[in-house]
């Protein structure tokens, strides 16, 4: 299992959040998403602990929880959805494209 962190601050760096984490059992990786654009942390973050026990005693913790000003929201992430690409043929559905140029 995996557990999504939101609404983190800018500032945070993965060694923040595996430090209040191991608080609650042993972590086994810490994933911070950034922009691709500007490198800026993107607000939330995944941590993947050792025992689902810890997991589970982390969230009932740190859900609601105040840190570096922010109100956290702490949880079981949820399966990533494997969305199809869209192929060339559907760039014009829904965009009053005729496909001329």
């Amino acid at each position: 299992m995996s557990i999504y962190v939101g609404n983190l601050s800018y500032e945070v760096t993965s060694e923040d959040i595996a430090e209040v984490f191991s608080e609650y059992g042993e972590i086994e990786r810490v994933y911070l998403p950034t922009d691709r654009e500007t490198g800026r942390v993107r607000g939330f973050a995944f941590v993947e602990m050792r025992q689902e026990s810890d997991e589970a005693a982390a969230i009932e913790a740190l859900d609601g929880a105040e840190w570096m000003n922010r109100v956290l929201k702490v949880n079981p992430a949820k399966p990533r959805e494997n969305k199809p690409r869209s192929s060339r043929g559907d760039w014009g559905k829904n965009r009053n494209f005729s496909g001329r140029y």
